[in-house]
């Protein structure tokens, strides 16, 4: 009979979606001053996909590879946009009017940039080990893409968690990454978490942390991604 203290902890791509889940909502709560939430069940799916209304994708490597998708529907990427910037203070006049606009997209691909940031930062602390990961591309579409992951994932595995906004909006993360475990081979305390609210001040603060327009130059942004997907 094996020894209970023998037996290592393991933590596999269940623990990594919980962590990217914790960071979506951790940093979108702050920046929009309301609860953001997700569902306690997630569904497997087959492959991942860029929807309608508005869509991000992020690649990433190191410790482990695999793609992150977040789709929103307009209503929920207008209403995280609106909430941002009315607690930066801008005036409701001042918005923009549509998410098809060039600033929503800038600004949603600048949040989804801190979430991606607060993920590493915690897949850091308690898997010790360290991912990169490319500028997320945030683009609007009027019809569903699917992306082919050029990312050398030997046995993928795929998910999708529903989210929910303040106003009941949903928006859609999908993840796709190699089936992996990490064991612990001892006991460690994880460092201490970064404040969101300091998070987000440095990243607001550093020049050029937008992505680049989504709205009048489609074909460009098609190219672009692309050519990050190796295609």
């Amino acid at each position: 009979m094996t020894d209970p203290k023998d037996q290592s902890v393991v933590y596999g791509t269940k623990d990594v979606l919980i962590s990217l889940c914790n960071s979506v909502t951790r940093v979108l709560s702050v920046a929009t001053q309301g609860t953001v939430r997700y569902s306690g069940m997630v569904q497997r799916i087959s492959k991942t996909c860029l929807k309608p209304d508005i869509g991000c994708f992020v690649l990433f490597n190191g410790g482990f590879s695999g793609l992150v998708v977040i789709n929103f529907s307009a209503a929920a990427a207008m209403e995280i946009y609106q909430s941002y910037m009315l607690s930066m203070g801008m005036s409701q006049s001042d918005l923009a009017p549509a998410y098809t606009s060039d600033e929503v997209a800038n600004v949603m691909g600048e949040l989804m940039n801190q979430v991606v940031g607060d993920f590493t930062s915690a897949i850091q602390r308690e898997l010790q080990t360290r991912i990169t990961q490319n500028q997320p591309k945030m683009l609007v579409l009027n019809q569903q893409v699917v992306l082919s992951v050029d990312a050398n994932l030997d046995q993928p595995e795929a998910r999708r968690v529903s989210f929910y906004t303040a106003k009941n909006n949903i928006f859609y993360l999908e993840m796709a990454m190699d089936h992996t475990q990490f064991i612990k081979l001892y006991d460690f305390e994880p460092q201490e978490a970064p404040d969101p609210d300091a998070l987000m001040t440095q990243a607001g603060a550093q020049p050029g942390a937008a992505t680049a327009p989504a709205g009048g130059n489609g074909g460009s942004d098609m190219d672009d991604l692309l050519k990050s997907l190796g295609m």
